[in-house]
């Protein structure tokens, strides 16, 4: 509990100490000497850290006669803060080794109530040195971003450059306005920044523009399209940073020139002569030979696809356009559904307008997402083919790519003849094909997965592998992700997706989830994270002995129960919302913490959270697909953060994969965020 002494904010200050009474005489000590300051109390050191970032105290006071707090612990959080906090110890009693040992761990002085007058003169001077080394780090900022932005200019950068302020253009060099087909010097001058860019780009740049100012953008490069004077559009990766103009700040977009170097030219070469000129895909030869090289790679996490997208109703088209002019409708549907794509993703045109493309994603529902988001594009944009408009529908057919497969031909064929019975159904849809669940085998494959599971649960051949959790509010908590690996026999690992859908069917879950979370509470107790995350399947929700076998385990490991956050998805908690419920609060009673994943995945998120009431929820991943680019997307996970907020529950988005859905995000009040674009997972080493 922190409680706060009335006062003045001029000097905020923590004093962290279990009596309030010393809080009221460093506060009164304080007043007297002439310092207007807020004191607040922190009677437990584990609200440390938060306060810290909270409150951005100008000192903290620790009484150490107390041991609240080790001073290897008080010193390695004084060091997270720029610049650091001052903190003075105070005790009763003060001679040169109490001061020494105060110093080594990085205290400035050591002070006592018993003598008012030097605390006061140590605190005066104390504050005066913080404050001038907070300004002269400022300044010194403030000079780098200057210097950095005046030698781009005097190195005759041919970057295109824009300064921006409150959403206003008020500098651009002349490759600015050369790239943007402006002929006046002032032509982009008191022009709104968004005039430049298509209305989808315009979500992630506000998000961006706005984390810059603020100091939370990280080094991204910004996907968006820009609008031209001649009425074109043109794909850019902006790179923005913070800077000054007229002593005010300002956000600065650059678009990098063009470096024509021999390495690069080489890479162009190469590209030119593997790719198509008037579509920018692979030759079907070139993409099979990357899919096999690739396909000869494990997948890292997540799941494989291979999606075929096709124009329905082709030869009513080449009617429509003409046989020569159907090559310009192509190249334009091959650039639209490109944009859909990930920057280094797998893409080939594989017939005469048909694209294939491989995707790798968190979910199965992630893809369906993906593709969900190419038709509907597809359906909403008009081309221009010589004098005429065209809309058209696609198909997009999808084919997995089983986790232990290397050879591209049985998912191709499925891709492909998904696209063809999507089309025979009426087109502008997704149809996939999933050989595994309708193979005849299923039974026999089962069997063999349930004995390497069991075996694997017996030699205990499961691992751990982490991913981290970033704030995009500030400083990170130090949260993480677990999920879960299985081993081979010859050690190799086995992803989820391969053996999960087996233990599920078999009722194995339970094992495998128990396995889980004693790997993570010793996780814990050997490294002593901010929160683990470890999700429980639909047997374990069900499961009515997991609580007592909870509290065995908890003695056992001896952690604060507080690091570990039991979470469920929201379809599991909707179908089993009395159980639940119930594991919820027995969690609770032990002293664990609670999240909803995949939330918004459902029809009712408010029903979830009133009934759950869960300290976190997680953002379904399948949103953040074309998040970027869709408002009806984004509105939808703004409702979600509202819904969040009614029961305080803070906000994670799952599975974020690029700077431009982070930018979003950020925008939209999401406070945290995990994923491949974030990190990608890590083994933890305890088994």
């Amino acid at each position: 509990m922190i409680a706060t002494s009335p006062g003045s904010a001029a000097v905020p200050m923590l004093v962290l100490t279990q009596q309030q009474d010393h809080v009221e005489a460093i506060n009164a000590t304080l007043r007297r000497a002439g310092h207007a300051v807020h004191c607040t109390w922190l009677p437990d050191a584990r609200d440390l850290p938060d306060a810290l970032i909270q409150i951005n105290p100008e000192m903290l006071l620790v009484f150490a006669d107390e041991n609240l707090v080790e001073l290897e612990t008080l010193a390695a959080l004084r060091g997270r803060q720029q610049p650091p906090v001052p903190v003075l110890l105070v005790r009763a009693a003060i001679d040169e080794a109490v001061q020494l040992e105060a110093l080594r761990f990085g205290a400035q002085d050591v002070v006592s109530l018993a003598n008012r007058e030097r605390l006061q003169l140590v605190v005066g001077r104390e504050l005066r040195a913080f404050r001038l080394e907070r300004t002269l780090n400022a300044t010194i900022s403030s000079a780098r971003e200057s210097q950095q932005a005046l030698r781009q200019f005097m190195e005759g950068s041919a970057d295109a450059i824009a300064v921006v302020q409150e959403g206003i253009v008020v500098d651009a060099n002349p490759a600015w306005l050369e790239l943007y087909g402006l002929s006046e010097p002032d032509a982009a001058l008191g022009l709104p920044v968004m005039e430049f860019y298509d209305p989808e780009s315009h979500a992630a740049l506000k998000g961006a523009l706005v984390a810059c100012l603020q100091g939370k953008w990280a080094d991204q490069p910004l996907r968006v399209t820009a609008l031209l004077a001649d009425g074109s559009s043109l794909p850019l990766e902006l790179q923005i940073g913070k800077g000054e103009y007229d002593g005010e700040p300002a956000v600065r977009i650059t678009v990098p020139a063009r470096r024509h170097d021999e390495a690069a030219l080489q890479q162009r070469l190469a590209r030119a002569v593997e790719t198509e000129p008037s579509t920018g895909f692979l030759h079907r030869r070139c993409f099979v030979e990357r899919l096999r090289e690739r396909l000869q790679q494990p997948v890292k996490g997540g799941v494989r696809f291979l999606a075929y997208v096709r124009p329905d109703r082709v030869e009513q088209l080449i009617g429509m356009t003409g046989a020569l002019a159907f090559e310009d409708f192509v190249a334009q549907f091959g650039a639209l559904v490109r944009e859909q794509a990930q920057p280094n993703e797998l893409c080939g045109r594989f017939s005469g307008s048909g694209f294939m493309f491989l995707l790798e994603r968190g979910t199965p529902r992630d893809v369906e997402a993906w593709a969900e988001n190419v038709v509907r594009k597809i359906g909403a944009h008009v081309f221009r083919v010589d004098d005429k408009s065209v809309t058209v529908t696609a198909t997009v057919g999808l084919g997995l790519v089983p986790a232990s497969t290397t050879d591209p031909a049985g998912p191709v064929a499925d891709a492909y003849e998904a696209n063809r019975k999507g089309r025979e159904n009426g087109g502008a849809q997704i149809y996939s094909v999933d050989r595994t669940e309708s193979d005849s085998r299923m039974v026999a494959y089962d069997k063999i997965w349930v004995r390497h599971i069991k075996a694997a649960l017996m030699e205990n051949r499961f691992r751990l592998v982490q991913q981290p959790i970033a704030s995009l509010l500030g400083e990170d908590k130090g949260m993480l992700d677990v999920l879960v690996r299985m081993l081979d026999e010859q050690g190799k690992e086995v992803l989820p997706s391969a053996f999960i859908p087996a233990a599920e069917r078999n009722d194995l879950m339970k094992n495998v989830d128990r396995w889980v979370i004693g790997a993570s509470m010793s996780f814990c107790a050997a490294r002593k994270p901010a929160g683990v995350f470890v999700r429980l399947s639909r047997d374990t929700v069900n499961d009515k002995s997991l609580p007592i076998w909870l509290a065995n385990q908890l003695k056992a490991s001896k952690i604060e129960p507080a690091r570990l956050c039991f979470q469920v998805a929201e379809n599991v908690a909707m179908q089993y919302l009395l159980q639940t419920k119930e594991l919820r609060e027995a969690v609770r009673r032990y002293g664990f913490r609670f999240a909803v994943e995949h939330f918004g995945a459902g029809a009712e998120p408010q029903r979830v959270v009133d009934h759950l009431r869960p300290e976190f929820v997680k953002v379904d991943g399948t949103l953040m697909q074309g998040l970027a680019t869709n408002a009806m997307l984004q509105q939808k996970v703004k409702d979600l953060v509202e819904v969040a907020k009614t029961v305080g529950a803070v906000t994670i988005a799952e599975r974020v994969e690029d700077a431009n859905t982070m930018a979003v995000l950020w925008q939209l009040g999401i406070e945290f965020i995990q994923g491949y674009f974030v990190h990608k997972p890590e083994e933890v080493v305890l088994g």
